[in-house]
């Protein structure tokens, strides 16, 4: 196990991101801090970085420099953005923060650094075309790619921080995003292949600012699930909340809840340009990403093929990560989640469900005894919370919701109604039928494997008449796990209207 720092140098704002990585290729942030340094401000005059800047961000790495000392971090990896790599004073700039912190940074070009924002995005989400957008403090970067594959980027050199500068003197607030939505739609006409982006294709919103969004729509829906990444967001619900904004001078702005006040007056523009973006490509919806350039890094690292091709299988490797981090009998979930897949294709005559509801067990399967970390008694319930705020990659928010609940009720039957009721934004009552379904095939399969030991090896079901006949294939004496699975049957008869024989 090796613990590397990671730190992010923009134009608005410096980020440490602290993690852990573990010899299986795989990685768990631990600790981060951020501060505002605005590092990019006031460049454009003369395209030197200003000194009070510069001091603000040498004092913030030093902060940096001793969290990592005290967290026992033995690698740092520094990198810098737009501000820096378009500074005319670049190199004593960086002399300065080797001599004074000890820390080397290498400058990003615009092509290396979309690179490692594309590859924080697909190695963590389960989307096949998309169109990534993400704004910096001093530029806005557009990805857009197909089959895990970029077939084009293109780096604007102008981010929420330089756009607030530029447009400063324009009026009012509502009037300079007026004008920074006509100047980057010029921005975009430029850009020959935006044209021939697929209508199918989805937006992906990177960067603080969307992260910020996020939190502020989160409050006005009182949306239940604290997790930013694969937040899905309607342009209907943005635009208003751009209107708020728009029109609010900066103080006004600091009181919004979920808006961070350090980033109050820089947010307009960064509205503006999201709102050019969306108008210009006809887009209805968007999907928040919370990885971006640190996670390409962390992968990178961790994951050192994803330099030459992405993961393969998202989810599979966030559950295997997780699997890790909580200590789960990695055997006994392999055996758990082999049982549970075949119970659910082999009865799917009995519960109709499509192969998305697959995704669904599988999860659950695979953190079931998650909770175990916490305590064994009602490990379940400790379960069902890992998974809600486990921030898994590869899964959309009703998924995990849904994979929760499952892993929730795999002890027993009883769903907490009240506790349910808080996602009615993002479940439906009819999706309770689904759980107790789910979750009762989920208890068999981890009582065929109660030992944890595989002696059973498979299952075949024989739906006849009023009975389901379950055929295990054995690999030693199971009678300890037939015995535990058969103190499903009154579940099961319940919920599938059939008796449970196991043999």
């Amino acid at each position: 196990m090796e613990k590397i720092g990671i730190i992010d140098l923009g134009s608005n704002s410096a980020r440490l991101v602290i993690a852990e990585l573990f010899d299986e290729n795989y990685f768990v942030v631990t600790d981060e801090l951020k501060e505002s340094v605005r590092l990019g401000q006031d460049m454009d005059r003369d395209g030197f970085l200003k000194p009070q800047r510069v001091a603000e961000t040498i004092s913030a790495l030093k902060m940096f420099k001793r969290l990592c000392d005290a967290s026992g971090v033995e690698r740092i990896i520094a990198v810098a953005t737009a501000a820096v790599r378009r500074a005319k004073n670049q190199r004593s700039f960086l002399d300065e923060i080797q001599a004074t912190v000890g820390i080397r940074f290498e400058v990003l070009s615009e092509e290396a650094e979309a690179t490692l924002v594309y590859r924080g995005v697909i190695n963590s989400m389960d989307i096949p075309k998309g169109i990534v957008l993400e704004i910096g403090g001093g530029s806005t970067k557009i990805i857009y790619y197909n089959r895990r594959s970029v077939l084009q980027y293109i780096s604007l050199p102008f981010g929420a921080v330089t756009l607030t500068d530029l447009f400063k003197d324009d009026g009012t607030p509502e009037e300079q995003t007026a004008r920074i939505e006509e100047f980057f739609t010029e921005q975009f006409k430029k850009i020959d292949w935006l044209a021939e982006v697929e209508p199918d294709t989805q937006m992906i919103g990177v960067g603080g600012s969307f992260r910020n969004l996020y939190k502020i729509n989160r409050i006005v829906r009182k949306y239940p699930l604290n997790t930013v990444h694969n937040y899905q967001f309607q342009t209907e619900d943005f635009r208003s909340i751009y209107e708020m904004v728009r029109v609010l001078d900066v103080e006004k702005r600091k009181r919004i809840r979920g808006l961070s006040p350090s980033r109050a007056d820089i947010m307009p523009a960064a509205l503006a340009i999201i709102k050019a973006f969306t108008d210009y490509l006809h887009i209805e919806s968007f999907t928040i990403s919370g990885s971006g350039l640190r996670e390409g890094i962390l992968f990178n690292q961790a994951v050192p093929i994803t330099a030459e091709r992405p993961i393969s299988d998202v989810l599979s490797y966030s559950l295997n990560t997780h699997v890790k981090y909580y200590g789960c009998d990695a055997k006994h979930v392999e055996n758990t989640v082999h049982l549970a897949i075949q119970l659910f294709k082999q009865l799917r005559v009995l519960h109709k469900f499509p192969r998305i509801y697959l995704k669904v067990l599988k999860i659950a399967a695979s953190l079931h005894n998650a909770g175990l970390r916490v305590r064994y008694y009602n490990h379940q319930e400790h379960s069902r919370y890992i998974i809600l705020n486990a921030g898994l990659y590869g899964a959309t928010h009703r998924e995990i919701v849904l994979a929760a609940f499952v892993a929730g009720c795999h002890k027993k039957e009883d769903i907490n109604l009240s506790d349910w009721a808080k996602y009615k934004d993002i479940v439906s009552e009819d999706d309770l039928d689904i759980v107790k379904k789910l979750g009762i095939l989920l208890r068999i399969a981890e009582c065929l494997d109660r030992s944890g030991k595989g002696v059973v090896k498979g299952i075949n079901c024989d739906v006849l008449g009023d009975s389901v006949i379950m055929k295990t294939e054995l690999a030693g004496d199971a009678a300890l796990e037939i015995r535990q699975a058969m103190l499903a049957a009154p579940e099961f008869k319940k919920q599938f209207k059939k008796n449970l024989e196991i043999l």
